[in-house]
């Protein structure tokens, strides 16, 4: 269903077309973020994956896959289990907290208990990759039997986001081919957490393109980092 951006399209779905349609993606989508987490293939140099930097206990890597690139950031947290940083991670209303370029993240409506559809909006003071972006997603939280918690986030195609969402004023409609955390539960109480991003920001990619998302990648997981540490364990229940 990946088709070109075509704006003046759009189609009208119904419910249950919807729910079958996002609960395909979506299982598609963990098992790539599972994949690229594996840590028995990670690091091995034979899935395609290149380290870009590491610094502060964070790895950065990048993968092609046809004419764009998909980032890898991995790094451990310390007495913080699962729960408690997909709590902040998944809380809507923190994503304004640790990610200072987004201007509006708001749910558009629930599939199902453990699946949204939400809409992503950067501003006219975004970084120029972002700025005057938009995203119509799907998120999917999940807890594996090991403990280990998926959170799968990707675009829906561009007719069906215009039917359940048109675009609105002078924003351009970016495309999140799949991206999500996978965090995994450790013996001693840690937690350790691979995020995976790809996106086609629809326009042009200047070649400094890397290392502007490299060091957005770095600024979202210290302020993500600091929220979890910060945030009292009385607060982790999810809502």
């Amino acid at each position: 269903m990946n088709s070109p951006a075509t704006c003046g399209r759009s189609w009208s779905i119904s419910e249950d077309s919807l729910r079958r349609y996002v609960q395909f993606a979506s299982e598609s989508c963990i098992q790539e973020l599972l994949s690229a987490s594996d840590t028995n293939r990670y690091g091995n140099g034979n899935d395609g994956w290149k380290v870009v930097t590491l610094d502060n206990g964070v790895e950065i890597s990048k993968r092609r896959s046809g004419s764009l690139h998909a980032f890898r950031s991995r790094w451990l947290l310390r007495s913080i289990s699962p729960q408690q940083f997909i709590t902040v991670a998944n809380t809507i209303d923190a994503a304004k907290q640790w990610d200072s370029d987004l201007v509006e993240a708001r749910y558009i409506k629930d599939v199902e208990d453990n699946l949204s559809i939400i809409r992503l909006r950067y501003g006219e003071n975004s970084k120029p990759l972002f700025r005057n972006r938009e995203f119509i997603v799907y998120e999917r939280r999940e807890t594996m039997e090991d403990g280990t918690v998926v959170v799968a986030v990707a675009s829906l195609p561009k007719e069906i986001a215009a039917g359940l969402q048109p675009k609105q004023n002078n924003a351009i409609r970016g495309f999140l081919l799949q991206s999500g955390w996978v965090v995994e539960k450790l013996e001693d109480g840690s937690c350790a957490v691979t995020y995976v991003v790809q996106l086609d920001p629809a326009g042009w990619l200047p070649k400094c393109f890397v290392n502007r998302l490299n060091t957005k990648l770095v600024m979202i997981i210290e302020n993500l980092r600091k929220l979890v540490q910060t945030t009292s364990p009385a607060s982790h229940d999810h809502t």
